[in-house]
């Protein structure tokens, strides 16, 4: 798998990176290793997690993982704090600074290369967040830092903030919802992205799996659409529009005889300032599906073409 730097940092990352959503719940520690094993051995580096997924077990069948499985030291590792348990978002110095330690405890790592704010707190200054991430990189704990799920402004304050000053962490990545399916941070957050010197990490590259083609019929049983705890996620994405556009992306598939995966996910993947796009999969078979798309390149008219028929998608369909 092929390497780029995240944003005009000096860190290199796979260009997929493997999302860890869903361990502990819906992929169990068995096929997590699976799917670690799988994505090491197709040279795959950035593995992204956070504090909350599954209450912390996502993290700690990590740990295990870094521990048992897998050579930490090839690995790119990610995570995320600013969520509560409880949903509530607290941006605090202190509730930040504990929740890095605490998922250090769980990986039982000395420290991640990669910290990134889940989400923007209003409730608290911005400059008191940031200045969490300055103590992080200072201590240690963290080698990089970056944001999640801003808005364009959000990120643009962010990283002037922090250039403001000598010796304040650079910003260097921003975690959003990016694909066919889901356009709208083109209008303001790309262009503050790019402006900040910051790498594109896009979460739900396919659509939240609508773009594999799996819902042109129906819900499939088994699917994420079908599960009680992911149906209102998947939901929005299966209007008229939405259906409209995943029948392109069939109809360049069977053009190129590759996968309606493999087309979505290099379309995004090779957007501009997109450093990894992040991939989650149920099982190892699917990330194996997954993997395979890494030597797809769109030609020119076949992406231009998705460009043109995806153009109305500036927002949750």
């Amino acid at each position: 798998m092929k390497e780029r730097h995240l944003g005009r940092s000096g860190l290199l990352v796979s260009r997929l990176g493997l999302g860890t959503m869903t361990w502990g719940q819906d992929t169990d520690p068995d096929e997590a290793a699976a799917q670690l094993v799988a994505f090491v051995e197709a040279g795959g580096t950035l593995v992204d997690t956070a504090d909350v997924y599954t209450g912390g077990v996502s993290e700690r069948i990590l740990g295990h993982l870094l521990r048992e499985t897998v050579d930490r030291d090839g690995l790119v590792i990610a995570t995320k704090a600013a969520i509560r348990p409880n949903g509530r978002y607290d941006g605090s110095r202190r509730h930040l600074l504990r929740a890095l330690d605490a998922s250090l405890d769980r990986m039982d790592l000395d420290h991640v290369d990669l910290w990134q704010l889940h989400v923007y707190d209003p409730a608290t200054p911005l400059e008191e967040t940031l200045s969490a991430l300055d103590e992080a990189v200072a201590s240690g704990r963290t080698r990089y830092v970056g944001v999640s799920n801003y808005a364009g402004w959000q990120v643009a304050k962010a990283a002037a903030w922090q250039r403001a000053w000598p010796g304040r962490a650079p910003v260097v990545s921003a975690q959003l919802e990016y694909s066919l399916l889901r356009r709208d941070i083109e209008r303001e957050v790309v262009p503050a992205v790019l402006d900040a010197g910051a790498g594109l990490l896009p979460w739900s590259p396919l659509g939240r799996g609508v773009l594999t083609g799996k819902y042109r019929t129906g819900i499939p049983a088994g699917s994420r659409a079908a599960a009680p705890h992911f149906a209102e996620f998947v939901q929005p994405y299966l209007d008229e529009e939405c259906a409209r556009i995943v029948e392109s992306v069939v109809t360049a598939a069977e053009g190129l005889g590759r996968s309606p995966l493999a087309v979505a996910l290099a379309w995004v993947r090779d957007r501009e300032g997109v450093a990894a796009p992040i991939v989650g999969a149920r099982t190892a078979a699917q990330l194996g599906a997954i993997l395979e798309s890494e030597d797809v390149t769109l030609p020119t008219e076949i992406r231009g073409a998705l460009d043109d028929v995806s153009d109305t998608a500036t927002g949750s369909p």
